[in-house]
């Protein structure tokens, strides 16, 4: 069936195209087609050499004038980079650690086990060790300390001499650990992007966060080690040491894409100069994680580096020691390295698998309507058997499988529920814990991924809420599995042209997706091959065209295609360049399909 409608008011980042769609029942998905001004698409493909259908990617994301167009296509780090210097409490952090040197203190680089906090500690230590810092580095492991700085930790440092403590990527909700450093005469600077959610932050020497309500810093879509980076920037600065260590900007791109940052402005800019550095020089970890991965291409994108590296990363703050992540990330030594990456190897693929049996457990409940989404708006479920560490990487399946917020809790012996959440584009999920917090015992995150503690007996009362907070911001509609297509391609359109096109527009992530076009009265050439019980390979045809297409974990997708025969269909897929021993070829990547709808 199609229907054209009005796009819901609640969406975010709505495009003039986007305000009217047609809307297309695909096997799995729905397919959201934004309309689109055939004259500005020609318009904007004639003014900047580019072929049709990325014009059409333009147009229905918003981008119509020369201005935008160009900032997106083209950046630079005139117009993308801020001066550090405008983020406040930057200045006084930097000072007080080169102050640190002159003094011959010891310094305390407190971190996070997640990528970004792995990065951010490795940034850290790889720009100030060189310099004559007597510097050190602390990760709380997942399990025994939990996140954040706490209490023990800053006594811990205290009594082994440590003056002075920056953390990366947390702190802003350490309250109780700010005061007992104040206590002690121990200097914290707090570094971080987490959002600050009411009362008084902690009282800290400075902190140095973009979200603090009056922090001049243009840009506030920074991961954690992108405000890590800025502090080294300004310390080097301040030394007249011209440029950073070319490692610096390796972890600056790892710890910004894997936390899932938008990719434009600041963000993009240095992601495209890190993919730049890497393709040019790779250090032990990055050669050690690709091998893990069997990643052979010569360049690497940034949607390599967010499906194929980072995961690994995150699984490094499983190992018995998380601080072992950092010497695996900066050690010149590549015999330690790869003794470490045999480790992470084993590790991920436990995780996978872990990953993949809660994900069943899950689904299986869903169909038998144990979690019934005929009547709860959000996916919610908890257990005592479920590992902390894994379960926000499960709710970001569902979430995307189901077009559902989902949480998922681990329950604990001492009666409390601590989760992680993922969500939908429609439903900001901080801001709908925000109005939970009286239940909360601690949270924190963002708009699409946050983390909470509360005591197990309140979790019902939470679900009630957030189903309640759902119901009256999201349309019916944008709870299900979604589609969003940016425009036809034409098979004839599939050439060098186009390719080098798509390329601009990299790289890839949170609001700056990889296109995803609709292809129109495609048919099967020949019977569908199927690979490893759940992965699909065929060739199609339109247009005088044959193109190589596969389907990635789509075995519902095996009957429907193996009875349509020569009957045309449509086909939502990516396009994609597939390199295998020297050989380049552009192939597409199949998400979806509709039956009988041309």
């Amino acid at each position: 069936m199609i229907e054209t409608i009005k796009s819901p008011t609640t969406a975010q980042h709505v495009s003039p195209a986007e305000q009217a769609a047609t809307f297309i029942n695909g096997i799995k998905y729905r397919w959201q087609i934004p309309h689109a001004n055939a004259e500005q698409v020609r318009a904007i493909a004639y003014k900047h050499s580019l072929a049709l259908p990325l014009a059409h990617v333009l147009h229905t994301r918003g981008y119509n004038d020369e201005e935008t167009i160009t900032s997106l296509l083209f950046s630079t780090y005139e117009k993308d980079v801020p001066h550090p210097g405008s983020m406040k409490g930057l200045l006084v952090a930097a000072e007080r650690i080169i102050a640190a040197r002159a003094k011959k203190e010891k310094i305390l680089i407190f971190g996070d086990y997640d990528v970004d906090g792995v990065t951010s500690s490795s940034l850290a230590l790889t720009a100030l060790l060189p310099l004559g810092f007597d510097i050190n580095f602390y990760l709380p492991n997942r399990v025994k300390d939990g996140y954040g700085l706490s209490v023990e930790a800053v006594q811990k440092a205290h009594k082994n001499g440590f003056t002075l403590i920056v953390t990366v990527d947390n702190g802003t909700t350490a309250y109780a650990a700010a005061q007992e450093a104040q206590r002690l005469g121990v200097d914290l600077i707090i570094t971080d992007h987490h959002r600050p959610h009411g009362g008084d932050l902690p009282p800290a020497l400075c902190i140095v966060n973009p979200h603090q309500h009056d922090c001049e810093y243009p840009f506030k879509h920074l991961a954690g080690v992108g405000v890590t980076f800025k502090l080294m920037c300004m310390i080097y600065e301040l030394l007249g040491i011209p440029s950073m260590p070319e490692k610096t900007y390796e972890l600056l791109l790892l710890g910004t894409v894997a936390d899932v940052v938008p990719l434009l402005g600041e963000n993009r800019y240095w992601v495209r100069h890190g993919l730049h550095t890497i393709n040019h020089f790779r250090s032990n970890a990055m050669r050690t994680l690709a091998q893990n991965s069997n990643l052979t291409k010569e360049e690497y994108t940034s949607l390599d580096i967010g499906f194929m590296i980072a995961p690994q990363i995150n699984a490094l703050g499983r190992l018995a020691d998380p601080r072992d992540a950092v010497k695996f990330m900066i050690s010149s030594d590549m015999a330690d390295v790869e003794a470490v990456g045999k480790v992470l190897k084993a590790i991920n693929e436990e995780r996978k698998r872990v990953d993949g049996a809660i994900f069943d457990q899950i689904d299986q409940r869903i169909q038998r309507r144990d979690i019934d989404l005929s009547k709860d708006n959000i996916i919610l479920d908890s257990s005592h058997e479920w590992p902390a560490g894994v379960i926000g990487l499960v709710a970001g399946k569902l979430m995307h499988s189901y077009g559902r917020p989902t949480l998922l809790l681990h329950l604990d012996k001492q009666g409390f529920a601590k989760g992680s959440c993922r969500s939908i584009p429609e439903f900001n999920m901080f801001d709908a814990l925000s109005a939970c917090s009286d239940i909360l015992i601690q949270f924190g995150g963002h708009s699409f991924a946050a983390g909470l503690k509360l005591k197990q007996e309140l979790v019902p009362e939470l679900k009630l809420r957030l189903n309640e907070s759902i119901a009256k911001q999201v349309a019916p509609a944008d709870l299900s599995p979604k589609l969003r297509i940016d425009g036809p391609l034409p098979l004839p359109e599939l050439n060098q042209k186009m390719m080098t096109g798509l390329e601009q527009l990299e790289p890839f992530g949170n609001q700056n997706p990889q296109p995803l076009f609709v292809i129109k009265d495609v048919s099967l050439v020949r019977p569908p091959q199927i690979l490893k019980e759940k992965h699909i390979k065929c060739m199609v045809f339109a247009d005088g065209i044959i193109k190589p297409v596969i389907f990635f974990n789509r075995p519902d997708l095996i009957p429907v295609l193996q009875q349509l025969e020569d009957k045309p269909f449509a086909l939502a897929a990516h396009v994609m360049k597939n390199e295998w021993n020297g050989n380049v070829a552009i192939e597409l990547q199949g998400i979806d399909i509709a039956l009988g709808e041309s």
